[in-house]
C-alpha cells in the first residue's frame, strides 16, 4: 500500500469536538464527523477526542470499533458497498461482487493500493427491488450484471 497523507489537522478536531459542547454523549457523531474528515480515524484524532471528552481512550477505540461505519485503518478515497443479502444474491450478486473484486483488485475489507477504494460487502442496502445493488460513497447503482462493473468503477478514478 502506498504511503496514507498522515496531514491531521488537529484544530479541525477541535472544532468538531466543540460543536458538540464537548458532550460524551455525542461520541459517534463525533467521530463520525472526524472520519468524514480523513475517510478513517487516524489514532492523533482518537486519543484528541479522548482528551477533550474526558473519556478514557479504551472506550472512545470501544465505540469506533464495534461501529462497521467507523473505520480505525485507512480507507480509500471511494468505498465500494455490494450487496449480498437474500434478494441481491438471488439475482447475481456474487458474480457482481466477483467482477469488483478482479476489477479493484481488492478483496472486501481491503483498499486498493493506489488509495482509490475500499471494499465492503453488506448484507443489505434497503433496495431489494433494485438488486443486485452497490454504492459507490453514497450514490446507488442498482439492477447491476458483472458487465456493468468496470464501467462504473472508471467514473470514479
Amino acid at each position: 500500500m502506498d504511503t496514507v497523507d498522515l496531514d491531521i489537522d488537529l484544530d479541525e478536531v477541535n472544532r468538531i469536538v466543540g460543536d458538540y459542547g464537548e458532550d460524551d454523549s455525542s461520541l459517534i457523531q463525533i467521530l463520525l464527523d472526524v472520519q468524514k474528515q480523513y475517510n478513517w480515524l487516524p489514532p492523533e484524532t482518537v486519543r484528541l477526542v479522548s482528551d477533550r471528552l474526558g473519556m478514557p481512550i479504551t472506550q472512545v477505540y470501544r465505540v469506533a470499533s464495534f461501529f462497521k461505519a467507523l473505520s480505525l485503518v485507512p480507507r480509500g478515497e471511494h468505498i465500494v458497498k455490494a450487496c449480498l443479502g437474500t434478494a441481491c444474491h438471488v439475482r447475481g450478486g456474487m458474480k457482481v461482487m466477483k467482477r469488483i473484486r478482479r476489477t479493484l483488485g481488492i478483496k472486501e475489507g481491503e483498499t486498493s493500493e493506489d488509495m482509490k477504494f475500499s471494499l465492503e460487502k453488506v448484507n443489505c442496502l434497503g433496495c431489494c427491488a433494485l438488486g443486485p445493488i452497490i454504492t459507490v460513497d453514497d450514490e446507488y447503482h442498482g439492477k447491476m450484471s458483472p458487465e456493468m462493473v468496470p464501467n462504473i468503477l472508471e467514473n470514479y478514478k
